[in-house]
């Protein structure tokens, strides 16, 4: 494999934030991490590096003790010296429901579901980046499925991800009975994207449409999927598919390397905006947000592109955050509708 290569697929690698935050998110108020994880555990999981890239016969649920950057002006955070990091973690008993405390109300919550070459530290500090930048007022939870976290093991996260999904729509569907959680929001990166859409499809089979007033945005950002995959998929959800926004980038170039592992299928992140909007689903076009090299972690690194997100949280329409992109045709494309405030769309999406 050529340097430029592996640099593309390194694009799923952390990222490191900082500086300080002007506003108060849940997370930086109470630095909890909910976790739920199909890796098995290092040494018990007492220590870092806490989970490896291993795959585990049970699906952990834990706590995890996050220490925030310093608030003050004059820290090394507020110059980008210090990042979020993990103090311990508290493995739980039960479901993925019990983490939620009744003392604090129903609170919707907001799960992270990583990528290609992802550690358990990166991907949950990742979590914690995406959630304290949206200034998210509920739970936040990451969903780790077994990354070999190298340059070369794609197929093994490809195959390490496929074979978490089971997991991830038990976690969901424990979520969805408990009390105590309000809406589901789930952002979901690059290969795993793929995971969060078969785990749906799977969840969609069982409750149908009954469910759909509790999921509210499922963010895909830089999705690493066929284009026939994804297409298959979205027609088997049913409502569930008019809560997705697809954040693109054309000149991907970590996706345009995993195209050409892939057989040369284009993934769903790199094609152009028109040929998923037929699909029914919202897309965002960020190829003119993204000047890096690769473009890959737009959803961490650029904030125009983190209000996307935000917004789409918030039930509003995502494109707003950034002003209409022009189509080939050289015409602005309109934001779709937002969602009613019970969750569901206010129009349903073609079929």
């Amino acid at each position: 494999m050529s340097s430029a290569g592996a640099l593309a697929l390194g694009g799923c690698a952390s990222l490191t934030g900082g500086g300080a935050r002007l506003d108060a998110s849940a997370i930086s108020a109470n630095p909890t991490l909910l976790v739920a994880t199909t890796r098995k555990p290092v040494n018990g999981g007492r220590a870092e590096p806490w989970f490896g890239a291993e795959r585990s016969s049970a699906m952990t649920v834990a706590r995890a003790k996050l220490v925030a950057p310093s608030e003050d002006r004059f820290s090394f955070a507020a110059v980008g010296l210090a990042d979020w990091r993990i103090d311990a973690i508290e493995r739980a008993p039960g479901e993925v429901g019990d983490l939620l405390a009744p003392s604090s109300g129903v609170q919707d919550v907001l799960i992270y579901v990583h990528g290609f070459r992802q550690t358990f530290e990166q991907a949950a500090l990742d979590a914690a980046r995406l959630s304290d930048s949206i200034k998210f007022r509920g739970q936040t939870m990451v969903f780790s499925w077994p990354s070999k976290a190298g340059l070369l093991d794609y197929v093994y996260d490809r195959d390490s991800a496929m074979w978490s999904r089971d997991a991830l729509e038990r976690v969901l569907d424990s979520l969805l009975r408990s009390p105590n959680a309000g809406r589901l929001h789930i952002v979901a990166h690059s290969m795993g994207t793929m995971l969060t859409l078969e785990s749906l499809r799977q969840l969609y089979a069982r409750h149908s449409d009954t469910i759909s007033h509790r999921i509210g945005a499922v963010v895909f950002a830089s999705p690493d999927i066929d284009m026939d995959v994804f297409s298959s998929a979205v027609t088997r959800i049913g409502a569930l598919a008019g809560k997705i926004t697809v954040i693109t980038a054309t000149n991907d170039r970590a996706l345009a390397l995993a195209g050409t592992i892939a057989g040369g299928m284009r993934r769903v992140g790199a094609s152009e905006k028109a040929a998923i909007e037929g699909l029914g689903v919202r897309v965002v076009d960020a190829s003119q947000m993204g000047w890096g090299i690769i473009n890959h972690d737009l959803f961490l690194s650029n904030d125009q592109v983190r209000q996307v997100i935000r917004r789409a949280v918030e039930g509003m329409p995502a494109q707003s955050a950034i002003g209409p992109q022009l189509t080939a045709a050289g015409q602005a494309d309109s934001a779709p509708p937002a969602d009613r405030a019970d969750g569901m769309p206010r129009t349903a999406p073609p079929r």
